[in-house]
């Protein structure tokens, strides 16, 4: 079995075992399979899948591919992320 890939995660500030390949095609793909850690991908995509359930985005419209790709963006080269402004944890 061999060693898992590591990096220096953007997100997280310290080494830990990379992604087995890039997310998405094309350049922005790479800098993430680059840059960020299995496990801060796995956050963004609990953070999406909350954004996704709130504005009861369609998987299956090419908008929300756009809205992916400018949600990973933020989040990993950007502010952070944000949560909605309507969004109320649940209890």
């Amino acid at each position: 079995m061999a060693e898992p890939r590591i990096v220096h995660c953007i997100k997280l500030g310290k080494d830990l075992p990379g992604l087995a390949k890039p997310p998405l095609p094309g350049e922005l793909g790479q800098k993430i399979y680059d840059n960020v850690s299995k496990q801060a991908f796995t956050q963004f995509l609990d953070y999406f899948r909350m954004i996704m359930n709130e504005y009861h985005l369609d998987l299956s419209s090419p908008n929300t591919d756009k809205i992916f790709e400018e949600q990973l963006k933020e989040y990993f080269f950007g502010e952070g992320g944000h949560l909605p402004d309507e969004y109320v944890p649940e209890k």
